[in-house]
């Protein structure tokens, strides 16, 4: 890549890290949220469960405007959203309030992930293209898993603290956003031949696409139920305090991050996505189960760390196929892989945590039962022979 290309990834990777960052604060604090307000396990489910709902609601139309108006200014405008939702978290003194701040939350992500995808597409040529698409889900994982680590941190000096911090963030990486992006380039023929939203909906059952999107859900599935309750379930299992929380859960981050940067690019070249895929569904699916028969704090550590590898590299992997199968539908892949992500946000923890209510383990039983279906999938799954890969 050249420099003009490093420094316009770097400025996309910042924003996710930021907005992925904000989603990630909120674990460490479950715990205090929950006796403040008087909560249970199933609405803690329910409020992670709204920033999906409403990606999910958003994601196909933010797809479709990805394409037609542009990719800068969705990604400006879901930086703004992002901001504007963590700062009226950390104002919220009531339920409804924290619902209403996790549902503009899962607006910015609609808007962020699929202008951030599309433009890394835009700049980049197949053959960096897995690297760079390694590289931002690096950076969503990161975000996404060391956010509750900062989060247990800055929550020593007060609960709310982190929104506010993160909504500062949000603000500073949008003003940043207008002074130093710029729209990429793409044909007039691309442009144009966008599909409607009628016919994005119908791609979703093609061939090319189902079994990808399916396996986005079943990683957003198993990751979800396994991160929204886990500061819940060692809390409640081992009395972990949110410093135990915060190491263990940046050090997962530290840990998955290194091995998309070093690996994922050597892997897919070695393997190829697909294999990655299946062979990362494996490792995710025993690891899960192997959460619910661990006793020791080290053991509790060496599980979650390599569990978040088999998770870190799955995504990038999925993200990396569907780009180079896209075409001309970069937006709708985006947005669709941002809904599909949804999806599983969705269902992880609000039957997580149902389950939870019933048993600590049930969760995490259940993630794997998902997990294994997603492993069965993926054995079937063969690349299309007309797309070079």
């Amino acid at each position: 890549m050249n420099k003009k290309q490093i420094l316009t990834l770097s400025i996309l990777l910042s924003n996710l890290f930021i907005a992925f960052l904000g989603i990630g604060l909120v674990i460490p604090v479950l715990p205090t949220i929950m006796n403040e307000l008087k909560i249970s396990g199933s609405v803690v489910g329910y409020m992670v469960a709204a920033f999906a709902i409403t990606q999910l609601i958003v994601s196909p139309i933010a797809g479709k405007m990805v394409d037609s108006i542009g990719r800068k200014i969705m990604i400006i405008a879901g930086l703004f959203i992002f901001g504007f939702s963590e700062l009226l978290f950390g104002l919220g003194s009531t339920v409804e309030i924290l619902f209403i701040s996790r549902m503009l939350g899962g607006v910015s992500a609609a808007f962020i992930m699929p202008a951030v995808t599309a433009y890394i597409a835009d700049i980049t040529t197949l053959s960096q293209r897995s690297k760079a698409l390694g590289y931002m889900s690096a950076a969503i994982s990161t975000g996404f898993i060391i956010g509750p680590g900062i989060g247990g941190f800055l929550a020593e000096f007060g609960t709310r603290i982190p929104f506010y911090a993160a909504g500062i963030l949000g603000f500073l990486a949008a003003i940043l956003s207008i002074i130093l992006l710029k729209e990429p380039t793409r044909t007039s023929d691309e442009a144009e031949s966008a599909p409607s939203i009628l016919g994005s909906a119908k791609r979703i059952f093609s061939p090319l696409y189902l079994i990808p999107f399916v396996l986005i859900f079943v990683l957003s599935f198993g990751l979800a139920a396994f991160e929204s309750l886990f500061s819940l379930f060692v809390d409640h299992k081992f009395a972990f305090t949110p410093s135990d929380i915060a190491i263990i859960i940046t050090g997962s981050g530290v840990v998955g991050a290194v091995a998309q940067i070093v690996l994922f690019d050597w892997l897919t070249k070695k393997m190829g996505e697909i294999n990655l895929i299946r062979y990362s569904l494996i490792l995710s699916a025993v690891l899960t189960f192997a959460m619910t028969i661990v006793s020791h704090y080290f053991a509790i550590l060496f599980v979650t760390f390599f569990i978040f590898v088999g998770f870190d590299l799955i995504r990038p992997a999925v993200t990396s196929y569907l780009s180079k199968i896209a075409g001309n539908e970069q937006g709708f892949v985006g947005g669709m892989n941002s809904m599909f992500t949804s999806l599983g946000n969705i269902f992880g923890p609000i039957l997580g945590g149902i389950l939870f209510d019933i048993n600590l383990n049930y969760p995490y039983y259940f993630a794997t039962i998902v997990l294994a279906i997603g492993v069965i999938l993926a054995l079937f799954w063969r690349k299309p022979k007309q797309i070079e890969i």
